[in-house]
């Protein structure tokens, strides 16, 4: 039996739940990216660095959001969101299409 101190306030849990789609993606871009390297080649067989940067951002939002780590400053907490993380799969795929 634990002892509790009168007029202490009492901690609540800190709730981060797991967000599945968001790991989701982040796994399957990693693990893609590690069987078949190749995709992040562009046309000419060079690096398509504007389709990497959209990729491994989505894939870092994609993890920090998916494991329920909630950044503390604003930017860093807009940088590794759920949208963010569509955003940047978007900008890859306009990037790769174009």
């Amino acid at each position: 039996m634990s002892a509790r101190v009168l007029g202490a306030p009492v901690a609540k849990p800190a709730t981060s739940p797991l967000r599945p789609l968001s790991l989701a993606v982040a796994l399957v871009i990693m693990l893609g990216g590690s069987v078949y390297p190749f995709m992040f080649a562009g046309r000419g067989g060079g690096v398509d660095h504007g389709f990497a940067l959209g990729v491994f951002w989505a894939m870092s939002a994609g993890l920090v959001n998916g494991v329920g780590f909630k950044p503390q400053f604003v930017v860093w907490r807009w940088l590794f969101s759920g949208w963010a993380c569509l955003g940047a799969l978007l900008l890859a795929l306009g990037l790769r299409l174009a």
